[in-house]
């Protein structure tokens, strides 16, 4: 009896061994590195200002704070898991470094703008972090002089208009946002802020990617919008500059590329606008009296409406911009014309001149006239119709024995002529050459670069 329950004894402790290597053989990966948040707070809360954290490489839960200066490191191995409350990482102070980590389940309170990182400070670097599973990404409020560069973000898997903003400026200047990269978020914002540069960085499946309103002499340059429903939306801003971006695929058959709404002062230049419903969309742009709008050296192509103004406006420049493969090139929505805009040396594939001197300059002015078959230019409910046999038939018509004296949209004196050149095709898009005095386009395939 006392050999068996010897045995037994034996038996049972070999079990218990065996069944605690099974367990740990069956943890998931990276779950034996699980720790809690306060572990990182701690080291943050011991180290000196200026210091170095780089807390051990582990899945942590919970959320933290940085109040005084230094550099939080997590060195691609370090993530954050809020638990689906709350923002994951404060920073409330000057002159802080976040960096390397990956961070995940804020909260889903937008009244509380529930973020993957919330800033609250001046000269603060954020960079190199993947953000995943947040409402809203990078939020910076009253904050200036920050950097944000090469994040990663996505919101929650919401209805597009549930989500949160990726990158949100408020009451925020003179902050670089550059190389970042959003992917199923919401609005890339910057409200009442002005003096920021946004450059590189690659925003798709959003619904505006990037949304001005009241913001003044920011620097747009090198980004792609892609696939959002609107582009870039700059509302009631002024002397904003947008230059060598590709606004590409605006969603659905509203889409815009770029659209302005009393925005006054504002240079469009040397971007690629492509295969949107709208290219530009103007809405009583310029607002601000003695302002005008400069839309530069664009390539405006393969768009329902290449540019759309709400209604009969003035005060925009079109000067040296490439204007091919669209359905309509130029519409007034509320009726009237176009031409109190300056229209001048931009090329119209749908142009039916020569140039016979060869000076890449046609001989007759471009003057496109408005027929009173469009009539959905006038009449939003017959758009639906647009494209149809019936109201193309009716425009054939109208063209061979108007019904009325048609107007005279708009005229640009010196239409340019592109020697070798017909209708263009994607590839033209991204590799023809530019006209003089602008930088080659963006592929639409590859991410932009900027210095580290």
């Amino acid at each position: 009896m006392v050999f068996l329950r010897g045995s037994l004894g034996l038996i049972t402790v070999c079990l218990s061994l065996i069944g605690s290597v099974a367990s740990k053989a069956e943890t998931p990966p990276g779950e034996a590195q699980r720790r809690d948040a306060q572990e990182i707070q701690a080291l943050i809360d011991a180290a000196p200002e200026g210091g170095l954290v780089t807390p051990p490489a582990g899945h942590y839960h919970g959320r933290i704070s940085i109040t005084k200066p230094l550099i939080l490191d997590g060195q691609g191995t370090v993530s954050i898991d809020g638990g689906g409350v709350g923002t994951v990482v404060h920073v409330k102070t000057n002159g802080a470094t976040v960096r390397g980590l990956t961070l995940s389940g804020t909260g889903n309170d937008h009244n509380d703008e529930d973020s993957g990182i919330q800033v609250r400070g001046n000269n603060n670097i954020i960079k190199d972090n993947i953000l995943t599973d947040v409402l809203f990404g990078i939020d910076l409020n009253q904050s200036d002089s920050n950097i944000v560069r090469r994040n990663t973000i996505s919101s929650k898997d919401e209805d597009l208009g549930l989500r949160g903003d990726p990158i949100r400026l408020w009451y925020s200047s003179h902050n670089k946002v550059e190389q970042n990269t959003i992917d199923k978020a919401r609005d890339f914002v910057l409200w009442y802020s002005k003096q920021n540069t946004i450059a590189d960085n690659v925003v798709t499946n959003g619904r505006y990617g990037l949304h001005f309103m009241f913001s003044a002499n920011n620097i747009i340059e090198r980004n792609k919008f892609m696939h959002n429903s609107v582009g870039i939306s700059s509302m009631y801003g002024e002397g904003d500059v947008f230059r060598n971006n590709v606004i590409s695929h605006a969603v659905g058959s509203t889409g815009v590329c770029i659209s302005m709404k009393e925005a006054s002062g504002i240079v469009i230049e040397n971007n690629d606008i492509v295969y949107c419903a709208v290219g530009i969309f103007l809405d009583v742009s310029p607002f601000q009296p003695d302002t005008v709008n400069l839309i530069l050296n664009n390539r405006i192509a393969y768009h329902d409406t290449a540019i759309s103004f709400l209604s009969d406006w003035k005060g925009n420049i079109f000067k040296g911009n490439r204007i091919q493969g669209n359905m309509t090139d130029v519409a007034v929505n509320g009726g009237g014309s176009a031409k109190r805009n300056d229209w001048d040396g931009n090329f119209w594939d749908s142009y039916e001149g020569f140039d016979r001197n060869g000076d890449g300059v046609g001989d007759l002015p471009y003057r496109p006239f408005n027929y009173a078959g469009r009539v959905w230019m006038e009449s939003p409910n017959t758009r639906f119709f647009k494209g149809t046999v019936i109201l193309e038939v009716l425009d054939f018509l109208d063209r061979l024995a108007p019904f009325s004296e048609p107007e005279l949209l708009l005229e640009d004196p010196h239409p340019k002529i592109l020697k070798g050149q017909g209708s263009m095709t994607l590839a033209g898009v991204q590799g023809a050459a530019p006209p003089p005095g602008r930088k080659p386009p963006l592929s639409l395939s590859s991410t932009p670069e900027a210095p580290r």
